[in-house]
């Protein structure tokens, strides 16, 4: 069997540019790498570190490819995943059970159709000890945000939190889709529409069978947290500072948006 290295050489793959071996690909060109050294960090830098957010193997083969070429790189990263103690730990099997089939429009204006959701459960973070997160997907440009927050946050203080943190920069929904109790999402809408002073119409689609594309990004975000938490309350960097997963959350958010949706190919 010919070796990866010379049907590289064969197929024109290879190519220098300015002493530095570079390998061609479908869209763009990736830096070769030899040593063994700098294998290992690029491994480390697309799944381990906080913004990369220990993302699945497809998710993880992106960020690599964009970044590195070496022979049987695919092979090397499943191995390096598989070994990966905080990724198997939380790995979880998503088995959430959804109700009867509901046609939810798709939106045609950015944050007019949310989807939300929070994930507790956490081991208490930051100051206020937060031992929850609210998650908010935007059906329209895919774009989420990550507010830490308490399991025991009533509807007015899930309202308020909505109203500090998203009305001033994405305005006012019109459709939250939620698997949420109906009573505490109504409830929060009255205590929203309250504070902004309108009684235009709403409607909140609860337990809905959709596409699936925002709920799945919702599991993503929660799969990330629970492995940063799989180990108690603090995570330690290479740079020996420690966080909690509030000091986390700019960090594995920005790994939710900018990682490539398979069904959409593009970043949020």
């Amino acid at each position: 069997m010919e070796e990866p290295w010379l049907r590289a050489y064969n197929d024109n793959k290879l190519f220098l540019i300015d002493g530095l071996l570079y390998h061609r690909q479908k869209h763009t060109s990736a830096l070769t790498v030899v040593e063994r050294d700098h294998i290992s960090l690029i491994l480390q830098e697309c799944h381990d570190c906080p913004y990369m957010g220990h993302m699945s193997e497809d998710r993880t083969k992106e960020r690599v490819a964009s970044t590195a070429w070496w022979p049987k790189w695919e092979q090397e990263l499943g191995g390096y995943i598989y070994t990966c103690e905080r990724f198997q730990k939380a790995n979880m099997k998503h088995g959430k059970k959804y109700g009867l089939l509901q046609h939810i429009e798709e939106p045609k204006h950015p944050w007019e159709t949310i989807n939300m959701d929070r994930v507790t459960g956490l081991v208490p973070g930051g100051k206020e000890n937060y031992n929850a997160c609210l998650i908010i997907v935007d059906r329209f440009s895919k774009s989420m945000r990550c507010l830490p927050c308490h399991k025991e946050d009533t509807a007015m203080d899930t309202a308020l939190l909505f109203w500090n943190n998203i009305i001033s920069t994405c305005g006012v929904p019109k459709i939250i889709i939620s698997d949420r109790d109906p009573k505490f999402t109504s409830e929060f809408w009255t205590n929203l529409y309250e504070m902004i002073g309108t009684k235009l119409a709403f409607y909140t689609a609860y337990h809905p069978k959709t596409d699936g594309l925002a709920e799945r990004m919702i599991q993503t975000m929660e799969d990330i947290l629970r492995k940063f938490c799989a180990y108690g309350m603090e995570y330690k960097d290479d740079e020996g500072y420690t966080h909690d997963y509030v000091t986390l959350l700019p960090a594995v958010q920005l790994a939710c948006n900018t990682s490539q949706h398979s069904t959409t190919e593009k970043n949020t």
